[in-house]
């Protein structure tokens, strides 16, 4: 790769430069053949050319942030706003009106509405569901029979989710239809957003018909749910109903797009990522059968002989340790983009207005500026004091700012109880045909893994 300059500010004026641009690119697709070559190695090197480098996306230039710094300052800054080739690919997924997509007032009171589902003194309410999954999964896989990890990583995700914030027995039997849905709609996005082809995305052929069917499957689930819960008259105390009870500025009902919307963005962004950071951390528990002896020494010592419970998680510290160093490595959310609403600068280097702005998480988690033996897997790492020298910003797996994921609290105690539930249970073992190569989409997860549980 060569780049154009190097230097942040234009010689003799000290006014911003234009960064650097990758070079590499070629006629039509510029660097977007790259990104959908070998994305995670392209994004990991462009900070050796600078802390903000140009790219072009076909027709178009996007500026990617390499440092830890300024990917927190851009997520920080009112300068910079949800949008880009990310977000326009998501819009026809989670539309135009729900949390993950929206910018301003409207999204200042939609996380308002949400907010109170996953304060921290709600959490300990989803603990019998969270148990009940948790231990359904295990007790699945005691046959011994070679277990299809994306399925069922992206099953007990969805089913967490959907019973945890849209109570009903109604959610048991769609979501089924709901894990193959989103597989399908997440294996095609990525393509949408670095190649913007857009006209030829709908041509019938079969990849187009099959994404375009998946969508339209997961949008009608999501009218039945809507549907169904207000036929039922009933009210829990849950997501769903703080949706349909919610009102507009104006103290009017929220509109019926709004509601779909929301409801969307409660099941997908929520599913899809903990259900990859759950095939991830199988990935880990079988290349470090050393960290299953770790964590089933800590719930001995916590808990002892009896089931793992929700109220054990805040005391299993090596668990939650070995779930963020996942994170680290294997960050569900690999890339994402901004915008800018003003001419503003970012490091020294000009951003124009209506600039899209790409950073990848992957590359600044894994950037051995920040990181002693980077691509190591540590979970003492993260002990207090065991990276004392980490930059701020280095380790953000759950964004920063005002949009900060709302579950965060949530989806760590998911995925800790998850993890010491099956480690306590199983050992793992790769199965023929399995292939733990990363699959690069909206998402990270291994490509097909097949594992064998072994109980004991």
């Amino acid at each position: 790769m060569t780049v154009e300059s190097v230097k942040p500010v234009t010689p003799g004026t000290g006014e911003p430069s234009e960064p650097p641009v990758a070079g590499g690119g070629v006629p039509l697709l510029g660097h977007g053949w790259k990104l959908a070559r070998d994305p995670l190695a392209f994004m990991a090197r462009l900070r050796d050319h600078g802390d903000v480098v140009r790219l072009r996306l076909g027709p178009k230039t996007v500026y990617a942030v390499t440092s830890p710094e300024l990917t927190g300052a851009l997520a920080l800054s009112p300068d910079y706003i949800i949008s880009g080739p990310l977000w326009e690919t998501l819009e026809s997924l989670l539309g135009k009106e729900g949390v993950a997509t929206a910018n301003g007032p409207l999204h200042r009171r939609q996380r308002r509405t949400i907010q109170p589902a996953f304060r921290l003194d709600a959490l300990p309410g989803y603990g019998p569901i969270m148990e009940e999954e948790a231990h359904a999964l295990v007790g699945r896989w005691s046959r011994g029979e070679v277990l299809d990890v994306t399925a069922e990583a992206f099953r007990v995700s969805v089913r967490i989710s959907a019973r945890c914030l849209m109570r009903g027995s109604y959610m048991d039997a769609r979501s089924e239809r709901i894990t193959a849905a989103l597989a399908t709609l997440f294996a095609g996005m990525y393509q949408r957003m670095v190649v913007p082809l857009g006209p030829l995305y709908r041509v019938p052929v079969p990849a187009n018909r099959e994404f375009n069917r998946a969508l339209a499957d997961l949008h009608r689930l999501v009218d039945e749910i809507v549907a169904d819960r207000r036929a039922s008259g009933q009210k829990p105390n849950d997501l769903l109903t703080a949706l349909l009870e919610a009102e507009d500025e104006n103290g009017e009902p929220i509109g019926e797009q709004e509601i779909h919307d929301q409801v969307v963005a409660i099941l997908t962004p929520g599913s899809e990522t903990a259900g990859s950071v759950v095939m991830s951390l199988l990935h880990v528990l079988t290349e470090h059968p050393d960290q299953v002896d770790k964590i089933r020494e800590e719930v001995k010592n916590v808990v002892g002989d009896r089931p793992v419970a929700f109220a054990d998680v805040r005391k299993l510290q090596h668990t939650a340790n070995v779930v963020v160093e996942t994170m680290r490595l294997y960050p569900a959310v690999w890339i994402l983009t901004r915008r800018a609403v003003t001419d503003t600068e970012l490091g020294g280097y000009r951003i124009p207005a209506g600039a899209d702005i790409v950073y990848s998480p992957y590359a600044v988690q894994r950037d051995p500026r920040s990181y002693e033996r980077h691509t190591e897997f540590d979970p003492d790492r993260w002990l207090p004091g065991g990276s004392p020298n980490l930059p701020k910003y280095a380790m953000t797996p759950f964004g920063v700012g005002n949009r900060k994921c709302p579950s965060d609290h949530f989806s760590m105690a998911e995925l800790t109880l998850i993890t010491a539930v099956v480690a306590n249970a199983f050992r793992f073992e790769p199965a023929p045909g399995s292939d733990n190569r990363t699959h690069v989409g909206i998402t990270l997860r291994p490509r097909r893994l097949l594992l064998r549980a072994i109980p004991g």
